[in-house]
């Protein structure tokens, strides 16, 4: 059995979209590497209503399709891995939002109040053909989702971690 795999394109934002969208989600979350090469992420998810969950991730190699496996982990485990990661996580604030195509809109707010804050957008997709024919003016984001970064190298939240948490010897 093959590992599944995650299809998505990604832009980088200026703030929460202005066009209203039915809100599915907002949750607080931070998020550690173990290690980049190959990436193997801690993440610890809060949404608005206080509910937790402690995710493990591994992923391959990839910009637009990875491959991915992710399974829940419990408290003391994810506490272990940090401590074991010793750096700080990266704090980020993500808001999904359901598109008019049926599509999800994932925004998050990364780092905020710190100078290497920013923003980006994510949209998963069910094939490649898909995402690649996906058209951000179909569902009224053309100004919003215009700086696609998907196929640049270093765009990835793994990529940003060995450059601003992991420390250089």
């Amino acid at each position: 059995m093959s590992a599944p795999l995650e299809i998505e394109r990604k832009w980088m934002v200026s703030g929460w979209p202005e066009v209203e969208f039915p809100l599915l989600k907002n949750e607080f979350m931070q998020q550690g590497y173990v290690s980049t090469l190959p990436t193997v992420r801690i993440r610890e998810e809060t949404s608005l209503d206080g509910s937790t969950r402690y995710m493990l991730c591994f992923k391959s190699h990839g910009r637009l399709t990875r491959k991915e496996v992710e399974f829940p982990i419990d408290q003391e485990k994810f506490e272990q891995l940090s401590e074991l990661i010793g750096l700080p996580l990266i704090p980020k604030i993500r808001r999904t939002y359901e598109l008019p195509d049926g599509h999800h809109l994932e925004v998050n707010h990364v780092d905020q109040a710190l100078p290497t804050e920013f923003w980006y957008a994510e949209i998963e997709f069910p094939t490649e053909e898909e995402a690649r024919s996906f058209d951000p003016a179909s569902v009224g984001l053309a100004d919003y989702l215009r700086d696609d970064v998907t196929d640049e190298p270093g765009q990835s939240m793994a990529a940003y971690w060995r450059k601003t948490r992991e420390n250089e010897d």
